[in-house]
Protein backbone atom coordinates (compact mmCIF):
# COMPACT_ATOMS: atom_id res chain seq x y z
CA UNK A 1 0.00 0.00 0.00
CA UNK A 2 1.33 3.44 -0.90
CA UNK A 3 2.35 5.62 2.06
CA UNK A 4 -0.21 8.21 0.96
CA UNK A 5 -2.99 5.64 1.26
CA UNK A 6 -1.67 4.58 4.66
CA UNK A 7 -1.77 8.22 5.80
CA UNK A 8 -5.35 8.49 4.50
CA UNK A 9 -6.29 5.32 6.37
CA UNK A 10 -4.61 6.59 9.54
CA UNK A 11 -6.45 9.89 9.13
CA UNK A 12 -9.73 7.96 9.12
CA UNK A 13 -8.60 6.27 12.36
CA UNK A 14 -7.80 9.72 13.79
CA UNK A 15 -11.27 10.85 12.71
CA UNK A 16 -12.90 7.98 14.61
CA UNK A 17 -10.76 8.60 17.70
CA UNK A 18 -11.63 12.30 17.68
CA UNK A 19 -15.33 11.50 17.16
CA UNK A 20 -15.30 9.20 20.19
CA UNK A 21 -13.33 11.70 22.31
CA UNK A 22 -15.56 14.65 21.53
CA UNK A 23 -18.70 12.56 22.07
CA UNK A 24 -17.45 11.13 25.35
CA UNK A 25 -16.34 14.52 26.64
CA UNK A 26 -19.69 15.98 25.62
CA UNK A 27 -21.51 13.32 27.64
CA UNK A 28 -19.25 13.94 30.64
CA UNK A 29 -19.70 17.70 30.38
CA UNK A 30 -23.43 17.89 29.53
CA UNK A 31 -24.79 14.59 30.78
CA UNK A 32 -26.12 11.48 29.08
CA UNK A 33 -29.65 12.88 28.99
CA UNK A 34 -28.54 15.77 26.81
CA UNK A 35 -26.64 13.41 24.49
CA UNK A 36 -29.70 11.17 24.08
CA UNK A 37 -32.09 14.08 23.53
CA UNK A 38 -32.74 16.34 20.57
CA UNK A 39 -30.03 18.77 21.76
CA UNK A 40 -32.15 21.74 20.76
CA UNK A 41 -31.03 23.93 23.65
CA UNK A 42 -27.48 25.24 23.55
CA UNK A 43 -25.13 23.90 26.18
CA UNK A 44 -21.96 25.53 27.42
CA UNK A 45 -19.43 25.66 24.59
CA UNK A 46 -16.45 25.95 26.90
CA UNK A 47 -14.17 23.42 28.52
CA UNK A 48 -12.32 20.39 27.32
CA UNK A 49 -15.34 18.79 25.65
CA UNK A 50 -15.90 21.87 23.49
CA UNK A 51 -12.21 21.97 22.59
CA UNK A 52 -12.30 18.34 21.47
CA UNK A 53 -15.39 19.16 19.43
CA UNK A 54 -13.77 22.17 17.72
CA UNK A 55 -10.61 20.17 16.97
CA UNK A 56 -12.82 17.44 15.49
CA UNK A 57 -14.70 19.92 13.29
CA UNK A 58 -11.39 21.39 12.16
CA UNK A 59 -10.32 17.93 10.96
CA UNK A 60 -13.63 17.66 9.10
CA UNK A 61 -12.74 20.84 7.19
CA UNK A 62 -9.41 19.55 5.89
CA UNK A 63 -9.98 15.81 5.57
CA UNK A 64 -12.12 15.85 2.39
CA UNK A 65 -9.51 17.80 0.38
CA UNK A 66 -6.77 15.54 1.72
CA UNK A 67 -8.69 12.42 0.71
CA UNK A 68 -9.50 13.89 -2.71
CA UNK A 69 -5.86 14.79 -3.35
CA UNK A 70 -4.64 11.33 -2.39
CA UNK A 71 -7.25 9.60 -4.54
CA UNK A 72 -6.56 11.90 -7.50
CA UNK A 73 -2.84 11.22 -7.12
CA UNK A 74 -3.46 7.49 -7.04
CA UNK A 75 -5.80 7.58 -10.04
CA UNK A 76 -3.46 9.71 -12.15
CA UNK A 77 -0.30 7.88 -11.10
CA UNK A 78 1.26 11.08 -9.79
CA UNK A 79 2.12 9.85 -6.30
CA UNK A 80 5.81 10.40 -5.62
CA UNK A 81 8.27 11.21 -2.84
CA UNK A 82 6.83 14.71 -2.38
CA UNK A 83 3.23 13.50 -2.13
CA UNK A 84 4.41 10.88 0.37
CA UNK A 85 6.14 13.56 2.45
CA UNK A 86 3.17 15.92 2.16
CA UNK A 87 0.76 13.23 3.31
CA UNK A 88 2.95 12.40 6.31
CA UNK A 89 3.29 16.07 7.23
CA UNK A 90 -0.49 16.46 6.98
CA UNK A 91 -1.25 13.37 9.08
CA UNK A 92 1.28 13.96 11.86
CA UNK A 93 0.31 17.63 12.05
CA UNK A 94 -3.32 16.61 12.48
CA UNK A 95 -2.31 14.22 15.27
CA UNK A 96 -0.32 16.98 17.02
CA UNK A 97 -3.15 19.46 16.51
CA UNK A 98 -5.52 17.64 18.86
CA UNK A 99 -3.51 17.96 22.10
CA UNK A 100 -2.32 21.45 21.12
CA UNK A 101 -5.94 22.56 20.74
CA UNK A 102 -7.27 20.74 23.80
CA UNK A 103 -4.48 21.97 26.07
CA UNK A 104 -4.86 25.47 24.66
CA UNK A 105 -1.58 26.48 23.01
CA UNK A 106 -2.90 29.10 20.56
CA UNK A 107 0.41 29.96 18.85
CA UNK A 108 1.55 26.35 18.68
CA UNK A 109 -1.88 25.24 17.49
CA UNK A 110 -1.75 27.72 14.61
CA UNK A 111 1.77 26.63 13.68
CA UNK A 112 0.68 22.97 13.63
CA UNK A 113 -2.41 23.81 11.56
CA UNK A 114 -0.17 25.69 9.11
CA UNK A 115 2.11 22.64 8.84
CA UNK A 116 -0.89 20.48 7.89
CA UNK A 117 -1.82 23.04 5.23
CA UNK A 118 1.75 22.93 3.89
CA UNK A 119 1.38 19.14 3.58
CA UNK A 120 -1.82 19.59 1.55
CA UNK A 121 -0.17 22.20 -0.68
CA UNK A 122 2.82 19.90 -1.28
CA UNK A 123 0.48 17.19 -2.56
CA UNK A 124 -1.58 19.65 -4.60
CA UNK A 125 1.53 21.11 -6.20
CA UNK A 126 2.70 17.69 -7.35
CA UNK A 127 -0.67 16.95 -8.89
CA UNK A 128 -0.72 20.25 -10.76
CA UNK A 129 2.70 19.66 -12.35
Amino acid sequence: MAIELKMLLYTVVLFVVQLVLQGTCGIIQNGLGYALGAQDDEKDSAGIGARFERAYYNLLETMPPFAALILIGLYTGKLNEMTALGSQIYFWSRVAYVPAYVIGFPGLRTLIWTASLVGLIMILWQLLL
